[in-house]
């Protein structure tokens, strides 16, 4: 079955760096991204992939400071997040889908467990 994990989430400082991990069971899809959800908020793009391509894009509160990656060989996608901000903190999230991009949540059809980010002041 499709499966994604989620792995590499933590507590760090402001101005701290994170790498989160997405482990897939397969890596087929046209689009994987990276989404989070703070309490109380919607959930929301991070930043997306199209792993045949490599193209990427991101939210303008990450851009400069988060950078998507990606292991075909590993089925793995990554999320260095650099300068991190107390902001930042949330849950994160792996998506994948099939058929369609964007930083949407709703565009995606597979969702990891998820890897809490917490980012004190």
């Amino acid at each position: 079955q499709v499966q994604l994990v989620e792995s590499g989430g933590g507590s760090v400082q402001a101005g701290g760096s994170l790498r989160l991990s997405c482990a897939a069971s397969v890596y087929t899809y046209v689009c994987m991204g990276w989404f989070r959800q703070a309490p109380g908020k919607e959930r929301e793009g991070v930043a997306r992939i199209y792993p045949l391509g490599g193209s990427s894009d991101y939210a303008d509160s990450v851009k400069g400071r988060f950078t998507i990656s990606q292991d075909k060989a590993k089925n793995t996608m990554y999320l260095q997040m650099n300068n991190l901000k107390p902001e930042d903190t949330a849950m994160y999230y792996c998506a994948a889908d099939h058929f369609r991009c964007g930083l949407r949540p709703y565009f995606f059809s597979y969702w990891g467990q998820g890897t809490e980010v917490t980012v004190s002041s």
